[in-house]
């Protein structure tokens, strides 16, 4: 009896793990900047939940990207800009990923929610 339930316990892993997004290689949109569109390109390296990688700054300079995560079809990470950080959670929806961004430290607000499309 434990073996079936360790055996239906790991095809339940395994079946989660095989749902989950890999958000893995180059990703671009826009953001509202102060007084126009800014592009913005991301660098999302995924291993089983944990993200790393980079977004590029306003100045084409990468900024690391800090505590990210994909679980399930939800990402979310943190980029350190000065003294301010700027937290990003959303979805992804294939390939599209929809964040909502939150400026913590800083003058407050945010650009408003940010779609990045995965660059073929």
């Amino acid at each position: 009896m434990r073996r079936m339930i360790r055996c239906g316990a790991l095809l339940a892993l395994a079946v989660f793990a095989a749902l989950a997004a890999d958000v893995t290689g180059k990703w671009t949109g826009e953001m509202n900047g102060p007084n126009e569109r800014i592009s913005i390109t991301c660098n999302f390296k995924q291993d089983g939940t944990k993200l790393t990688g980079t977004m590029d700054g306003p100045e084409g300079e990468p900024m690391e990207i800090k505590d990210g995560k994909v679980e399930g079809d939800r990402i979310s990470f943190t980029i350190a800009v000065n003294d301010m950080s700027i937290v990003h959670e959303g979805t992804i929806k294939g390939d599209e990923i929809t964040l909502n961004v939150k400026m913590e430290g800083g003058p407050g607000g945010g650009p408003g929610p940010i779609t990045l499309k995965r660059a073929k």
